[in-house]
Parts: structure tokens; C-alpha cells; sequence
């Protein structure tokens, strides 16, 4: 398989729990290389553009809200099939009906709050979505890719 890039954003309710450490635990334990990661307090405008493609649909305004409640830590993964692999880490878009062991059924989902569609992280959903993010949040310069080979001289 080849070698991929994707986006992954760890949402507001995930920074604000502390899970950075945990998330990030959870994506080198499957072989992903975090090669570009930064945290930001998304705009309204950034939040909006980024987000463009659920404009109209009835969620839209209220994850505008969310995304821009706090900070979020955004972050290239690289890896052999890292779009599939991150995906099944995070699980079902919908905390609760997350597999356990995934992303957002351990992080997001609130049995006291089980209606909350707020599910601690977003990925890239394709090779060429994951470009197209990743491109809106980095420059080439800011993504530093790590060969194993490099990893296992410097390790």
C-alpha cells in the first residue's frame, strides 16, 4: 500500500477534556506519524470556509458554533493507508453509536448526554479531500514527513 496523508482535527470538546495526549497515543499506536500539528482558536470566517460543503444543511449553523467555542489541535497524519486507518480509529460520526475502543466512542460519547453530536475529532473522508484540507490549514513547509528509516537511526 502506498504511503497517505490526512487531516485530523481534535475538536473543541476533546482539547477542552485534556485528550490531545490520549488521541495522539491512540494514532502512533496504529502506525500513524503525526508530521504537521498545530493548535488554533478557529475564526468564524476560517470555520465557514472550511466547512463550506454543509453549508444549508440544518446542522451547519450549530457545528460553526461548536468548531469556534475553543481551540482545536489540527494535525497531518501520514502513514500506509492512513485515511481507512484513521476513519476506523475514530468510529461512527455519531458518539454513541461508535464502536468501543474508537476515538469517539471513547472520548466524545457522554452516556448523561447521548444525543450530543459532538465527537472530539474530524478526518479527511478522501485522498483528495484530505489534500484539499490539509492545504487549508499548511503550508509544504510546516509538514515534515518521517521515513522509518530516519525514525529507527534517530531512535
Amino acid at each position: 500500500m502506498a504511503i497517505e496523508q490526512t487531516l485530523s482535527i481534535i475538536k473543541p470538546d476533546a482539547v477542552e477534556k485534556n485528550r490531545i495526549g490520549d488521541i495522539y497515543s491512540r494514532l502512533e499506536k496504529v502506525g500513524l506519524r503525526i508530521v504537521g500539528a498545530k493548535m488554533m482558536h478557529l475564526t468564524r470566517q476560517q470555520a465557514e470556509r472550511f466547512y463550506a460543503i454543509h453549508r444549508g444543511r440544518p446542522y451547519y449553523k450549530n457545528l460553526i458554533n461548536f468548531m469556534t467555542s475553543g481551540p482545536v489541535m489540527i494535525q497531518v497524519l501520514e502513514g500506509e493507508n492512513a485515511i481507512g486507518h484513521y476513519r476506523k480509529l475514530m468510529g461512527n460520526t455519531l458518539p454513541k453509536e461508535a464502536a468501543p475502543g474508537t476515538i469517539r466512542r471513547d472520548f466524545a460519547f457522554d452516556p448523561a448526554d447521548p444525543e450530543s453530536h459532538h465527537n472530539a475529532v474530524h478526518g479527511s473522508d478522501s485522498a483528495e479531500t484530505a489534500r484539499a484540507e490539509i492545504d487549508f490549514f499548511f503550508r509544504p513547509d510546516e509538514i515534515l514527513s518521517r521515513s522509518d528509516e530516519l525514525c529507527n537511526i534517530a531512535g
